[in-house]
């Protein structure tokens, strides 16, 4: 059994899967799409809200730094993304990197790893949306109906409708196309983008010198959490956490990293474009160096702007304009919040669906979702069928607590795609590879060795929580994925 469960799909054989007639997706992305996707779902809530709680909690001004620090990592995960991409240019991201490296049984847990990030990050996404929609519509008289907002925190029945709809409605865009998915997002993007520019330009006219004293501040040792609160570093480790000082800034380093999480989406992407062994790196690396400028310099301009420990964590771009005054600001920059958004939620739902497409054209989930529409030639199943259960989530359930997930499953797929690259150096050296990581071996062990460290940073709860999906999803491996696979072993 060992031989089947650690069987893996040749390259070529994953190639020639994307040219079955039944299965073959439209090819109509650009590098510049795949730009423009990887920007939409970089930059969302992350933006808007993160940089306040990283700096008041963990950095500072330092958390400029931060970010930095946080991109190195990113960096390191883009460069094997990015090899792997150009070389399998099939759907599936990390899924199937690790079909063609580490075997199916590998390759079925990544997969399902990814499912958990993307549904979650879907769900959870849409309702920061919805909650930016309320608080616009309660500014012009017009509030929604208590039952309609989402279960109330104290218990009881809720469903949030607005973030039930924006799911809704993306699902529908995604199947009609992938160019008017990516006509949309490009849009969409135009007005984000163009808002966190106005963000960096107007509020550097009211930035003082004094709120960057102390760039770093003193370290404070902190208490720690407890139980399954602490994070695995201190339950297992007995690691005492600090915040600001030099270990302040790569505390908060794990925290904006989660900022970045969405430009490996790109990567599946891949068999939709038109030149992917080109394109994909582009969009990949591209996105990823595009999102770290903005981040960087909303950052300085922020901490100039209101002394880091009077930043609001809930919307701190916005409140430090009301701070000096600037209210027309700050609602344009909820307003940005609001459209940037929507792109976040389409592109975590198309990643999440090529997935799902990938997986079921292996035999590993039923074969409905490897249906591809006659006219459109996307899987519109699998977008379907996902796209209800992401929105009746985002309906239905409160998601602080479990939108730590898509941190974790998002990391564990570094880890993977990382190993991954090294793996197949050694094992296929004659592949074609337009693009090749530098420094490899010793890139993808540091790539793997950061992944670590930050998921040593989350809770043990979370860890618990992981560890039971991940062990639903090897019982359906064994009870469906294993006897029904069309992979045979090479």
């Amino acid at each position: 059994m060992g031989g089947t469960l650690f069987r893996t799909k040749s390259i070529e054989q994953s190639i020639r899967d994307t040219e079955e007639p039944e299965h073959a997706l439209k090819k109509s992305l650009s590098a510049l799409d795949l730009t423009v996707f990887g920007v939409g779902v970089v930059i969302g809530s992350g933006i808007f809200v993160i940089t306040g709680t990283a700096a008041k909690d963990y950095a500072g001004p330092a958390v400029t730094l931060s970010f930095v620090v946080a991109a190195v990592v990113c960096a390191l995960a883009a460069l094997c993304y990015a090899e792997f991409a150009s070389t399998v240019p099939v759907a599936g991201s990390a899924y199937t990197f690790s079909f063609a490296t580490l075997g199916e049984l590998p390759a079925w847990i990544i997969g399902w790893d990814l499912v958990l990030e993307l549904a979650l990050g879907c769900a959870a996404v849409s309702t920061s949306w919805a909650g930016y929609v309320q608080s616009l519509l309660e500014s012009w008289g017009i509030p929604l109906p208590e039952v309609l907002l989402g279960p109330p925190a104290d218990g009881g029945f809720g469903f949030n409708i607005a973030a039930f709809l924006l799911i809704a409605a993306v699902t529908g865009v995604i199947v009609v196309g992938m160019k008017l998915s990516a006509m949309v997002t490009s849009v969409v993007v135009a007005i984000k983008v163009l808002v966190v520019l106005v963000v960096i330009a107007v509020g550097a006219f009211f930035v003082k010198g004094a709120n960057y004293s102390p760039f770093v501040p003193g370290s404070k040792e902190t208490a720690g959490g407890s139980g399954l609160d602490s994070t695995l570093l201190e339950a297992v480790f007995g690691f005492t956490p600090a915040t600001f000082g030099v270990m302040g800034i790569f505390a908060a380093a794990a925290v904006v990293f989660f900022a970045y999480i969405g430009f490996d989406v790109v990567a599946t992407a891949a068999e939709e474009t038109r030149n992917p062994q080109r394109d994909v790196p582009i969009g990949i690396l591209g996105s990823l160096g595009i999102c770290t400028v903005l981040y960087v310099g909303v950052a300085i301009v922020v901490t100039g702007m209101q002394k880091y420990s009077e930043l609001d964590s809930d919307a701190p771009l916005a409140e430090a304009f009301k701070a000096v005054d600037q209210p027309f600001w700050a609602g344009l920059i909820s307003f940005g919040a609001i459209i940037g958004l929507v792109t976040v939620v389409m592109i975590l739902l198309l990643g999440q669906s090529r997935v799902f497409f990938a997986m079921s054209r292996d035999g590993l989930l039923p074969p409905l979702f490897c249906q591809v529409h006659p006219k459109f030639r996307t899987p519109y199943r699998s977008t379907v069928v996902l796209g209800l259960v992401s929105a009746v989530i985002a309906g239905f359930v409160p998601l602080d607590e479990l939108a730590k997930l898509v941190n974790i499953g998002t990391l564990f797929a570094f880890v993977v795609v990382a190993l991954g690259v090294n793996i197949l150096r050694r094992t296929r050296p004659d592949l074609p590879r337009s693009f090749r990581a530098p420094w490899v071996p010793v890139l993808p062990i540091a790539s793997v060795a950061c992944s670590v460290w930050l998921m040593l940073n989350l809770s043990v709860e979370t860890w618990l929580r992981f560890g039971a999906w991940m062990l639903l999803g090897v019982v359906i491996y064994f009870a469906y994925g294993r006897r029904h696979s069309r992979v045979t072993a090479d």
